[in-house]
């Protein structure tokens, strides 16, 4: 008997991960063939004009309003007070990436630029229309160009000479300002993601999890909850492509990444850029990498002071500095992987249909409890499950409900882990190994509560209890085996192929 029941628990563990295995999509993320070829290590940018330094000048600030289309949002300029009287300046509009939102945000970079002469506007981000579920990038690009015009209007402002610096998210909103509208002057783009977001994203979670280590089993989550619709709806934006506005920029374009931003493709960016804007007929892109840079062009927390002296060297240079050499410069970036196109899902495990399932699969474990406590109310009396029975149905509903719960622990973990470039080998691999064991327990309990359920059906007991005890029998058992199906979806049991 014991026997059977082993190579029972053996057959449905191999089912599961066999299950887990073909259910899809898979994940095999194409090899970046070739890089982009660095020119100089010096990340200075060459011509023949001269330009001031950072530091050059005192640096003043002032808030004011913006009028948008339905509403109002402040923003912070930065501009240098000393001055001569009458001079106009290039300036610079900050589009918000999805960290940030207040005009307080680039304030370093923003009076680094205004010390050199550039005037720095960082408007707030509008945040009516902006929201996790629904974003609209030619709406927000059209939203920052109203700061643009605010800044063209300044009389220590040249208008001919007034851009945007989009940084992350403001990578899929900064070309759309620059293709759409003749009085951006030139385009700055600062940890661009360049493929969309949704790519983006599995392309992060893929350098993340590898950078943390863990099992390679796990990486088959990242198709499965990327590619997945979001359930309710909503999220239109993941699959925004920016390209077809980047094939319309033809002003002066700076590509800026950090070689330690694992979020970014820095390599499939930049020559996606560089692709596009030739498209356009562009030949004016300047690229710059910096060393041991994270997604802010920081390093140990602090933003490294050359990008700030060649951002401003670029801006105050136009035109001469538009394609001066090296084109290419800085540290060399590597990108092991390409950021491409995510599978979806297949029906059954898509948005509303997974939580369905999942909603559905608690609801029959609860259904006979409830049914029992509401028969116990209102007869004072309801019939008992035979007691071996109860047990290990007991056993099976709390075990297939802890291991969803340290499913999702462990998830958290390793999530807190990634996303702050650190490691730990006994929370990665014991932390998985025991979500693994968990999962093998519960599947070894169900083989066993299931033998208890037909015993009980040979020798006439199972149907002594009731139609509300075998309702709860099936409850738990369904439940159970759903919620075991799930997990083995998500990568649980140790996959067969």
């Amino acid at each position: 008997m014991i026997y059977r029941k082993v190579v029972a628990s053996l057959g449905l563990v191999l089912g599961l991960g066999l299950v887990g295995s073909v259910a899809g999509p898979g994940w095999s993320p194409r090899p970046l063939e070739g890089t982009i070829v660095v020119e100089s290590p010096d990340v200075a940018i060459g011509g023949e004009v001269a330009t001031a330094a950072v530091g050059t000048y005192e640096v003043a600030s002032e808030i004011v309003e913006v009028n948008l289309d339905g509403a109002t949002v402040q923003a912070e300029i930065s501009y240098p007070a000393n001055a001569e009287p009458g001079a106009r300046h290039p300036g610079i509009v900050f589009i918000h990436g999805a960290g940030t939102g207040h005009h307080t945000a680039f304030q370093e970079t923003a009076r680094a630029l205004a010390s050199a002469g550039v005037v720095a506007m960082v408007p707030d981000k509008r945040l009516d229309t902006y929201s996790t579920r629904d974003r609209d990038y030619p709406a927000m690009a059209r939203d920052y160009l109203a700061s643009v015009e605010v800044l063209r209007s300044r009389p220590d402002v040249d208008p001919e000479r007034v851009g945007v610096y989009g940084e992350s998210e403001g990578g899929w909103i900064a070309p759309i300002a620059a293709a759409t509208s003749d009085d951006v002057a030139f385009l700055v783009a600062v940890s661009s993601p360049v493929v969309s977001p949704r790519e983006q994203a599995a392309f992060a979670t893929d350098s993340y999890l590898r950078n943390t280590g863990v099992p390679s089993a796990l990486l088959r989550l990242i198709p499965r909850a990327v590619g997945a619709d979001i359930p309710g709806g909503g999220f239109d934006y993941a699959d925004f492509d920016v390209a077809p506005y980047q094939r319309q920029v033809t002003q002066p374009t700076l590509v800026v990444y950090g070689t330690a931003d694992a979020s970014m493709p820095t390599v499939q960016g930049a020559q996606a850029i560089i692709d596009d804007l030739a498209a356009a007929g562009n030949d004016d892109y300047t690229v710059r990498y910096f060393a041991g840079a994270n997604h802010g062009i920081r390093v140990d927390g602090q933003i490294v002071p050359e990008f700030q002296e060649m951002l401003a060297q670029w801006i105050l240079g136009l035109p001469g500095t538009a394609g001066a050499s090296p084109r290419v410069a800085g540290a060399q970036p590597v990108q092991h992987f390409a950021a491409d196109p995510v599978q979806h899902p297949r029906w059954y495990a898509d948005g509303d249909m997974l939580v369905a399932g999942l909603a559905t699969a608690a609801g029959a474990i609860a259904i006979g409890p409830a049914l029992w406590l509401g028969s116990v109310a209102i007869r004072r009396r309801s019939r008992p499950l035979p007691s071996p029975l109860a047990r290990w149905m007991a056993a099976l509903a709390l075990g297939a409900l802890l291991t969803f719960v340290a499913f999702g622990a462990y998830l958290y973990k390793v999530a807190q882990l990634a996303l702050n470039y650190l490691t730990n080998p006994v929370v990665v691999q014991g932390g998985w190994l025991t979500v693994q064991a968990l999962g093998v327990a519960t599947a070894a309990v169900f083989v066993t509560s299931g033998a208890r359920v037909l015993g009980a059906a040979r020798s006439g007991v199972l149907a002594s209890t009731g139609w509300v005890g075998l309702v709860t029998i099936a409850g738990v058992h369904v439940g159970s085996l759903v919620l075991l199906l799930t997990a083995a979806y998500w990568g649980v049991f140790p996959p067969v192929l």
